[in-house]
């Protein structure tokens, strides 16, 4: 995991329509990202729609979401329109983004090795760095122990 105070890695990448979304673009302001396995597996629909039913209190906040997984753009976008996702899911192919953010590599189930994404979720600060880090969330109420952390931050309505 990135330490609290390290600057968090840039990037770019895809989101459920193609169009290219940058932590850059989003400097001066508070960014959650969050990495979840596969797009449409029951813990990352838990996670997912967790987010999407307390969306509205980020919004309030200033906050913006991004949910990362190595999924291919099309499944994204029909996951984000399954369950009207209404924050930009990001497509890390090639797992380069999550890698920069301890958040890929060898994972083991059903007896099967492969590389995957990690359940990990990172602030990023208004001055690009890393203000809170979730290691192997739960996904169950990941969203309201961020908005409550980020209230202890000062970050409110």
């Amino acid at each position: 995991m990135l330490d609290q105070g390290a600057p968090a890695p840039n990037f770019e990448l895809p989101d459920q329509y193609g169009e290219r979304a940058s932590l850059a673009d989003h400097r001066g302001e508070y960014v959650v990202v969050y990495f979840y396995p596969r797009a449409d597996t029951p813990g990352c629909t838990t996670e997912a729609c967790g987010f999407r039913d307390v969306y509205d209190e980020f919004e309030a906040r200033g906050v913006t979401v991004f949910g990362i997984s190595d999924d291919p753009v099309s499944d994204l976008a029909d996951f984000a329109d399954d369950y009207d996702l209404p924050f930009r899911l990001l497509s890390d192919e090639d797992g380069a983004v999550a890698s920069a953010y301890d958040s890929y590599g060898e994972k083991n189930m059903f007896g099967n090795t492969f590389d995957g994404v990690f359940r990990n979720t990172y602030v990023v600060d208004p001055e690009g760095e890393i203000a809170l880090a979730y290691e192997g969330v739960s996904p169950e109420d990941h969203a309201v122990e961020i908005l409550d952390d980020l209230a202890d931050l000062g970050v409110e309505a």
